[in-house]
């Protein structure tokens, strides 16, 4: 068996095993954040999935959490989200008042020893994990030429807006190069939501969002017929096996598409970089955390307070139309999730290191 395979199996189970209900925590929250404002901290642009995932908690964590406080949430946008998780770094509150929301293109810098990243993410204290997923979509146009292969799509000069090369959408572009397309990234944009509006714009001619802004800004897209799905990253089964995603169980995977594409191969070492960065970036892609210095009763009301909203009985209806199927973790399973989401095998580590500093003159050495 494969590290990735081992290691995707081990997310796998542990998220087989986490129901909409969470984890239970044995500590009884004594905090008390009456006539408190929260700042949930979000380290992008206002405009794409991570914004409207905290947007959807705040709300619900400000009923959730005793005393009832105003949660706002805050944008930290700058050096695709180090910035606000360098900013996080050093806070040293202990009331509970700031929480960071940090996404997979917080994770990646992190584990590519990125020389931008100040934070530690053993250091911050995890309250929530939640898992998403990724869709990528193309113009009606050059749609019409996708039949479940990439072979029609190579010859097309494909311009997309990304935040980064070692960000979240490292995944993406090492999926477009192991098709065979030709996609060049216009990078420094802020978030994915200024990747989408250039697609909107006509700038670029590929995209992909995250479910949450899939759902909110790509499905009008789709319904008008100004954009078309491609595929999906995919979820994992019990097994660690790449599966279609629960959200959007009609659009194949990339895995789907690869097998099907000339050239492209779901096995060997650039198949086993993916993975793991897809398994580091998606099953447990954005978390909340309070900084080291939170306390004890701080961080216990926090994680009664998610569980609390997890276990609402509206929330499956509420959640999937704005985050769509995903596991949400707390307690001990987001802990877990954490530690699978920023550890990757020294393996792919090599490949997409090499990968980077080769295709895009990225150096991490």
């Amino acid at each position: 068996m494969s590290f990735t395979n081992a290691l995707g199996r081990g997310l796998a189970a542990l998220l087989a095993g986490v129901s909409l209900a969470g984890i239970s925590t044995s500590s009884q929250a004594e905090a008390d954040f009456s006539g408190k404002t929260v700042e949930f901290v979000i380290p992008f642009a206002e405009s794409g999935g991570s914004a409207r995932w905290a947007n959807f908690f705040a709300p619900l964590l400000s009923e959730a959490l005793p005393g009832k406080p105003t949660v706002v949430v805050r944008y930290r946008p700058g050096a695709g989200s180090t910035k606000g998780a360098n900013w996080f770094q050093r806070q040293t509150t202990d009331d509970g008042t700031v929480i960071f929301g940090s996404s997979g293109s917080t994770q990646f810098p992190y584990l590519l020893n990125d020389p931008r990243v100040k934070y530690e993410y053993n250091d911050w204290q995890v309250v929530l994990a939640s898992g998403v997923g990724g869709v990528a979509y193309l113009p009606p146009d050059i749609a019409r030429k996708f039949d479940g292969d990439a072979n029609d799509l190579k010859d097309i000069e494909f311009i997309w807006g990304s935040q980064g090369a070692t960000r979240l959408d490292l995944v993406a572009n090492l999926a477009w190069k192991m098709l065979g397309m030709n996609v060049q990234p216009v990078f420094g944009v802020e978030g994915r939501g200024a990747g989408r509006l250039m697609f909107e714009r006509g700038e670029a001619n590929i995209d992909y969002q995250t479910s949450p802004a899939y759902l909110k800004s790509v499905v009008p897209m789709v319904e008008a017929g100004r954009a078309v799905p491609m595929m999906t990253w995919g979820g994992l089964d019990e097994d660690g096996n790449i599966v279609r995603d629960p959200t959007f169980p009609d659009i194949p995977t990339f895995k789907e598409v690869c097998e099907a594409t000339e050239g492209c191969e779901t096995s060997g070492t650039a198949w086993e970089a993916w993975k793991a960065f897809f398994i580091a970036g998606f099953p447990a892609q954005k978390m909340v955390f309070l900084p080291q210095t939170a306390s004890e009763d701080v961080v216990a009301a926090y994680e009664k307070a998610f569980k609390d909203i997890i276990a609402r009985p509206d929330f499956k209806e509420i959640s999937s139309v704005t985050l769509g199927v995903y596991p949400q973790m707390t307690g001990t399973a987001a802990d877990k999730a954490k530690k699978l989401a920023t550890n990757v095998p020294a393996e792919a580590k090599t490949y997409v290191v090499d990968w980077l500093e080769t295709d895009y003159g990225v150096s991490l050495k």
